[in-house]
């Protein structure tokens, strides 16, 4: 059991929360409401994803699967641990819930206003990224928005700055596995009441990187699409996570107990 009794299912060693879309957006907005930036005295929430990608590199570094085990819930990001997850012959992962979709979920379905700090990526990017969700949802609030590109000697400061934003809700979208250093380093320090992993997230709410087409989302092949249409980056990634996930998933069902 996870957060608030959230049922898991281990998928290539990684415990992941079998929640939907809505069920993952209203459970962060409870987060929200139960715990109060100003003066908060709890640590923060851990929201890590799990998809082919994290399932390589935890299974490859004892080090990251040990910071992804520090959150509090891990959710579905890629369509294949969903797939994966019907192998289990028992709890099951309902739907995939992106953080592409995930930060549009949040206020599509919660209609309580909610403070966002927007960390990580491209000062432009970053920067317009939080133009557009504040213009297309008004109950997105941005009260912060800074790049990526800093040292850990920086982060103290950048700390200061997020707590003194009033942010409720902190997205950090530095890549994995710097971006879950990070927040395991730092959650004492922050008064958010939600952290959340976003990869190249701000990306996508910009439309630098374009999201597959949604028959190719619903196979799982998103991977494929960003594959192509951005091979210098990620060409050697998917040839060889995905291989290699794969096979850590086989060997999970076939030394099952």
């Amino acid at each position: 059991m996870g957060l608030y009794g959230v049922d898991t299912v281990k998928v290539g060693g990684i415990n992941t929360a079998c929640l939907g879309r809505r069920q993952l957006a209203s459970l962060i907005a409870e987060q929200c409401q139960h715990i109060s930036p100003a003066g908060n005295s709890s640590m923060p929430i851990l929201v890590f994803s799990n998809n082919a990608h994290a399932i390589s590199i935890a299974n490859r570094d004892e080090h990251t699967m040990r910071l992804l085990g520090e959150a509090e819930i891990i959710h579905a990001d890629g369509q294949s641990v969903v797939a994966f997850s019907k192998l289990s012959r028992g709890r099951i992962i309902p739907e995939r819930s992106a953080t592409t979709d995930m930060i549009h979920d949040i206020p599509s379905i919660i209609a309580e206003p909610i403070k966002h700090f927007l960390l990580g990526g491209k000062e432009r990017v970053v920067k317009k990224a939080a133009t557009v969700l504040a213009r297309k949802y008004s109950n997105f609030l941005v009260c912060g928005a800074m790049h990526g590109y800093f040292s850990e000697s920086d982060e103290l400061a950048i700390c200061k700055q997020i707590n003194e934003s009033g942010a409720q809700i902190l997205w950090v979208g530095l890549g994995k596995p710097a971006e879950q250093e990070f927040c395991v380093r730092n959650r004492d320090k922050l008064d958010v009441a939600v952290i959340i992993t976003c990869g190249g997230c701000f990306n996508f709410v910009t439309g630098e990187y374009a999201r597959a087409p949604l028959w190719l989302q619903n196979y799982g092949l998103e991977w494929l699409h960003r594959m192509v249409t951005n091979p210098r980056k990620l060409f050697w990634r998917y040839f060889i996570t995905n291989p290699h996930a794969l096979w850590i998933v086989i060997k999970e069902q076939l030394f099952k107990s």
